[in-house]
C-alpha cells in the first residue's frame, strides 16, 4: 500500500502559536523597517507584497527583492546581524506577522517540521540570489526585465502563476534591472507588441514571455 503523502506544513499555524508573534496590517508604501534600524525580529508575509531596498552612502537606491505571500524577510537577525541592511516597504496593503528573534530561535530548536521548512526556504532564497547575480553579470537588460516580470507573477513557484503583476512603476523596474526607465519603457512596448504582456485592468504577463529568457 502506498504511503500517504504528508499534508503541506501550515506555516501560519506554527507562527500564530509563537509567543511574541504579532500580526500587523500595513498600508501601501508603509515602512516595515528601515535600513540601519535594530535587527531583532523575523517577518512573515501573510498577504501582500513587500519591497526590499538598499541605499548607498552616495544616496543611490537599489531594489534587491520583491517578496510576496508565504515569504520571510529580516532573517539576517538570526545570523547575528545587529542592524538592518535594507529597508522593507509595503508595495500593497499587507498583513505581516512579526516574530521576535528569541522566539524564532526557540521554534527552530523545538519544532523540527517548522525548522525543516524554514531551512528549505532559506536554501531556495540563496539559489534565487545566485541566479540574480548570474542574471546581472551575463544577461542583457531585456532578458533581466523579462525574468523579473515572470518572478513577480511567481511563475514556476509551487505551480503558482499570478497572471497580473502587482502595480509597480517603471522606475522601480529599472532599479531592479539595472538600466534606465527609457530602456524599460522600450522593452515593455516590445513585449506588448509581441503579445507577451498586455494591459487590461493591470499588467498581465503571459508564460510566452519565457521565450525572451530562453532565447540565445
Amino acid at each position: 500500500m502506498a504511503r500517504k503523502k504528508d499534508a503541506p506544513l501550515d506555516l501560519r499555524t506554527y507562527l500564530a502559536k509563537a509567543r511574541g508573534g504579532t500580526t500587523s496590517a500595513y498600508r501601501k508604501r508603509a515602512i516595515v523597517f528601515s535600513q540601519g534600524s535594530p535587527a531583532d525580529a523575523v517577518f512573515y508575509i501573510e498577504k501582500g507584497k513587500v519591497k526590499l531596498t538598499v541605499l548607498s552612502q552616495r544616496g543611490k537606491e537599489a531594489v534587491v527583492a520583491i517578496l510576496g505571500s508565504g515569504d520571510f524577510f529580516g532573517e539576517g537577525s538570526l545570523a547575528g546581524q545587529p542592524l538592518r541592511m535594507a529597508t522593507a516597504t509595503a508595495m500593497t496593503e499587507c498583513s505581516i506577522l512579526e516574530v521576535q528573534k528569541e522566539t524564532m530561535i526557540r521554534m527552530l530548536h523545538n519544532e523540527p517540521a517548522f525548522s525543516e521548512r524554514f531551512m528549505s526556504y532559506l536554501l531556495s532564497r540563496n539559489v534565487r540570489i545566485e541566479e540574480d547575480l548570474v542574471d546581472q553579470l551575463f544577461n542583457s537588460s531585456e532578458k533581466r526585465l523579462a525574468r523579473i516580470l515572470l518572478l513577480l507573477t511567481r511563475f514556476g513557484k509551487d505551480g503558482q502563476h499570478e497572471l497580473v503583476v502587482p502595480r509597480i512603476s517603471q522606475e522601480t523596474l529599472a532599479e531592479m534591472v539595472g538600466t534606465t526607465r527609457s530602456r524599460v519603457s522600450f522593452f515593455m512596448n516590445k513585449f506588448r507588441k509581441l503579445g507577451f504582456i498586455e494591459y487590461n485592468g493591470g499588467l498581465q504577463v503571459h508564460s510566452s514571455l519565457m521565450n525572451i529568457v530562453l532565447h540565445d
